[in-house]
């Protein structure tokens, strides 16, 4: 790591990641977006702010100067992950741990940042760059001036669970003060101790005090978002999938565009669906992460990939105690009573308008 950071490849190999695929995706979407962080002077960090100034994404460190002062010189460096990749596609990812323990209080400017939005997206990987009292320290600073926070432990899920003691309060207190959690069904299990994902998601629900929204992300099988009246599932779009590095993150940033505009439960499902297919659909993550242009193409003629199998083993012993709301090609008929079904030309016949407005809107702007 040390021989390649003072021998950097080509330019064509660098790629903004971590949070900026989740910004950089939402970006895309038409929602304003400003990356909270810290970057250093050098090449690295030059590259990272023109990547999220040419997105139209703000930036705001969290740096104060007394914290600089105190900050070892190669803390202050910008974060680098170097990602190996295998010939079967398979990823590795390296990087130093943890790069800035040294920031201890949020700068007035990160809490302007931070009351001035709708909502803070945090992930697992917060966990490597700062201490847990920061973490938490930010979380408390959101709820209290109303911005709602989404939270996505990813893989750093499992390890903080078996942590040090402060980061195991760190992740409680994110389960529990989280508005909406993001997770994949090995995450939720995890995090849970129990194997069907619609259990341990309620599980979360009851645990957490202000937990409005939990959504599972089940890879090429689709999507399942549980609120504490009812469960929304929908299928994945099927695609030639290139890459899915990226695709978990763009997905949350559609998340947040239907937390943000009141969108329908099924119809923000369908969505997220669609921008994590367009970006499976290409290659890397950061400016790799699917367009809006591409979202649009795919909903345009889109195909979903149904497994009935899957989903009716899935949802067999819930239909008698939720509502469940499901995405389907077409209207069922005979279906369970309890079970209400949404088809796929209907949420494209509302979404489309919303998307090629955004579109064209983007575009007289730039």
């Amino acid at each position: 790591m040390e021989q390649l950071s003072s021998s950097p490849p080509d330019k064509q190999y660098w790629e903004a990641g971590g949070n900026c695929n989740m910004a950089i995706a939402a970006a895309r979407l038409g929602l304003k977006c400003v990356a909270i962080g810290h970057v250093g002077n050098e090449i690295y960090g030059k590259f990272l702010e023109d990547v999220l100034q040419a997105e139209g994404i703000g930036m705001v460190g969290m740096s104060e100067e007394t914290d600089v002062l105190n900050a070892p010189s190669s803390s202050y460096e910008t974060l680098l992950c170097w990602v190996l990749v295998d010939p079967l596609q398979k990823h590795g990812f390296c990087s130093k741990e943890p790069a800035f323990s040294w920031m201890n209080t949020l700068s007035e400017e990160v809490k302007r940042a931070i009351k001035r939005s709708r909502i803070l997206f945090c992930n697992g990987y917060d966990f490597d760059e700062l201490s847990p009292h920061m973490i938490i320290s930010a979380v408390e600073y959101t709820v209290e001036v109303g911005t709602s926070v989404f939270f996505d432990p990813g893989p750093r899920g499992k390890s903080l669970l078996s942590g040090t003691v402060e980061e195991q309060k760190a992740l409680e207190h994110f389960l529990r003060m989280s508005d909406v959690l993001l997770l994949t069904s090995d995450e939720a299990e995890s995090l849970t101790g129990l194997v069907d994902p619609i259990l341990s998601v309620q599980e979360l629900l009851r645990k957490g005090n202000r937990t409005k929204w939990v959504v599972v992300k089940m890879g090429p099988k689709g999507s399942i978002l549980i609120t504490k009246s009812g469960i929304t599932c929908a299928s994945a779009f099927k695609v030639k999938i290139m890459d899915t590095v990226g695709c978990g993150d763009s997905f949350v940033a559609a998340i947040a565009y239907g937390f943000i505009h009141n969108i329908p439960l099924v119809t923000t499902l369908a969505f997220a669906n669609a921008v994590g297919a367009a970006t499976a659909m290409g290659c890397g993550a950061g400016r790799n992460v699917a367009t809006l242009k591409q979202v649009v193409e795919l909903m345009e003629t889109p195909d979903l990939n149904e497994d009935d199998k899957f989903w009716n083993e899935l949802l067999r012993e819930h239909l008698d105690s939720q509502e469940v709301t499901f995405l389907s090609k077409m209207v069922l008929n005979g279906s369970n009573g309890r079970m209400k079904h949404v088809t796929l030309q209907k949420v494209v016949s509302e979404l489309l308008p919303k998307l090629k407005s955004s579109q064209l809107e983007g575009t007289l702007s730039s």
